[in-house]
């Protein structure tokens, strides 16, 4: 599925394309919206709006065209009378003296008005969006601080579009490695300076992402990747979809382990006392502090060390690996 960052380039390009133009006419797919089409003829384009995965087409009518492209939804921009050679099938077409904006494949379309707008189900759930310039450091650690999400591990919470608007699969895995978080761990079990490092990743890895098409990895480094052979492809991450590659944070004998969190890779170093296992006997010492705690602990250490592959315990530990 598109994340924030690919949508709002999306939005970039319709908003190029197609804005402020006058339209000749607007073509709906679904049965329901075509009767609706007639009311956008002579209209102009007023604003293109990514509002974290979903795009908002807004028009002088007073109407908006809403859309989430699911996981196959695409957007595509032509010339005026030239489609793409595609076996996609058109849902919305947008059509200007000059350009076309046609998405493909998307199940998910609203023609809203303001009210609409207002109540549609997805918008209205949504928290701030990582790349609008009002979504600051500070507002996303009073995020992290709040109740409703503190309790929840980084996994599952940076998914959640009502948390941070935007964030999906390979940004969650590049925002826990930036970090140095395992997904496992909660806002609430980290200290102050980790959910600060943490709410600074995500804006740094999101808005990067957006800035250069996709890649997480500084400008430098993807550069020097390329230079010296590696495809795009290869070229984008730290960990995600890297699984078993070496990993790129350091210069010690580490790679990245099998272990898949939807594409994405964690680091372990088992020699080298690496950014897992590090962050892994701190989430339990921390623990270990309040005697209330201490039986959460145990089991935190032992989750963690499956997941690890080293034998994590209740203190003493075992092995090389000592609080």
């Amino acid at each position: 599925m598109p994340e924030g960052p690919e949508i709002a380039r999306e939005a970039d390009r319709i908003r190029a394309a197609i804005g402020g133009e006058s339209v000749e006419r607007v073509r709906f797919a679904f049965p329901e919206l075509k009767r609706r089409s007639a009311i956008f003829t002579d209209s102009r384009v007023e604003a293109v709006t990514p509002r974290g995965k979903a795009m908002l087409v807004s028009f002088d009518n007073g109407l908006t065209i809403y859309s989430h492209n699911q996981l196959y939804g695409k957007w595509f921009i032509r010339n005026a009378g030239r489609l793409p050679k595609t076996g996609r099938q058109l849902r919305l077409a947008i059509e200007t003296k000059e350009k076309w904006a046609l998405l493909y494949s998307a199940s998910e379309i609203e023609v809203l008005d303001e009210v609409g707008l207002s109540h549609q189900p997805y918008l209205q759930k949504l928290g701030p969006d990582a790349l609008a310039p009002s979504t600051t450091l500070e507002s996303v650690l009073e995020r992290l601080e709040t109740k409703r999400f503190m309790r929840r591990g980084l996994g599952s919470l940076l998914l959640d579009q009502a948390f941070v608007a935007g964030l999906g699969n390979y940004l969650r895995s590049e925002i826990c490695f930036e970090a140095r978080l395992h997904p496992d761990q909660r806002p609430f079990d980290l200290t102050s300076a980790d959910r600060r490092r943490l709410a600074r990743a995500i804006l740094t890895m999101t808005r990067r992402s957006y800035e250069t098409g996709g890649v997480t990895l500084p400008a430098s480094r993807a550069a020097r990747l390329r230079t010296q052979g590696a495809s795009r492809a290869k070229a984008r991450h730290w960990g995600f979809a890297r699984g078993g590659a070496a990993c790129r944070s350091s210069k010690a004998a580490r790679r990245l382990s099998s272990e898949r969190l939807a594409g994405g890779a964690w680091a372990t170093d088992l020699e080298g006392h690496g950014h897992a296992l590090a962050q892994a006997l701190h989430l339990t010492h921390a623990a270990l502090q309040r005697p209330a705690r201490r039986w959460r602990a145990r089991g935190a250490a032992a989750a963690l060390g499956r997941r690890l592959g080293v034998p994590l315990g209740p203190p003493p530990f075992r092995g090389p690996f000592v609080l």
